[in-house]
C-alpha cells in the first residue's frame, strides 16, 4: 500500500469522529444559549379572555367546582393546574399554602388528569389552599388554557383576562419578583 492510499484510509477512519464532534458541538451550543429557555416561550393565551368552561368539583373535597364566570368576578385570581402524581406540584405546594393562609390572592385550582380519590388524599395530606377546584379528568380545559404540563399557574385579572402564565413550579423568588408585584399592579 502506498503512502497516498494509507492517508486516504486514515481520513476515512477519522471522518465519523469528525462528524460526531461537529454534531455534538452544535447540540452543546444550542443547550448553552440562554435565549433558548423553554420556560420563556410566550403563551398564546396571555392577553386574551378565558375561553368558556365549566368544571365539576373534585368529588370528596367539599369545595365547589370552577367555571369561567368565577374568574370574571372583579377579583384578581391565581389559577393553579396541579395533580397528585406531579412531583413539582408537591414542591410548590407549601408556597401556595402560604399564599392562601396570608390571603395574598384568591387561589383556585384545576386538578389535571387526576383521579378524584388521589386528589382528595393529596389535599388531605398537604392541605387545601384552593377556594374552588375544578376537575379536568379529560385534560380538555388544560388544552384550552394552553397547558403543556403541570404545574402551571395563571394570573387572571378581574375581567377574566389571562395576564401571566408561570410554566413550572412557583418558588419564593418567582413569587416575590414576578407574581406578587404583578398582582399588586392589577389591584392598582
Amino acid at each position: 500500500m502506498d503512502a497516498r492510499s494509507m492517508s486516504a484510509t486514515r481520513a476515512l477512519y477519522l471522518l465519523p469522529a469528525l462528524i460526531f464532534v461537529v454534531i455534538a458541538g452544535y447540540f452543546l451550543w444550542g443547550l448553552a444559549d440562554p435565549s433558548r429557555d423553554p420556560s420563556a416561550v410566550p403563551s398564546a393565551r396571555v392577553g386574551n379572555d378565558i375561553l368558556p368552561f365549566e368544571l365539576a368539583p373534585v368529588e370528596g373535597t367539599g369545595v365547589p367546582g370552577l367555571s369561567n364566570l368565577d374568574l370574571a368576578s372583579g377579583e384578581v385570581t391565581m389559577v393553579n393546574f396541579f395533580a397528585s402524581w406531579c412531583v413539582p406540584c408537591r414542591a410548590e405546594h407549601p408556597f401556595l399554602m402560604k399564599l392562601a393562609e396570608e390571603g395574598m390572592v384568591r387561589l383556585v385550582g384545576i386538578n389535571y388528569k387526576d383521579q378524584p380519590q388521589a386528589a382528595v388524599q393529596w389535599l388531605e395530606e398537604l392541605g387545601n389552599p384552593y377556594s374552588l377546584i375544578g376537575s379536568d379528568l379529560s385534560g380538555r380545559a388544560g388544552i384550552d388554557w394552553g397547558v403543556s404540563g403541570v404545574p402551571e399557574t395563571f394570573i387572571v385579572d378581574g375581567n377574566g383576562r389571562i395576564v401571566h402564565q408561570q410554566i413550572g413550579p412557583i418558588f419564593p423568588e418567582i413569587l416575590e419578583n414576578e407574581i406578587l408585584p404583578l398582582i399588586e399592579d392589577l389591584r392598582g
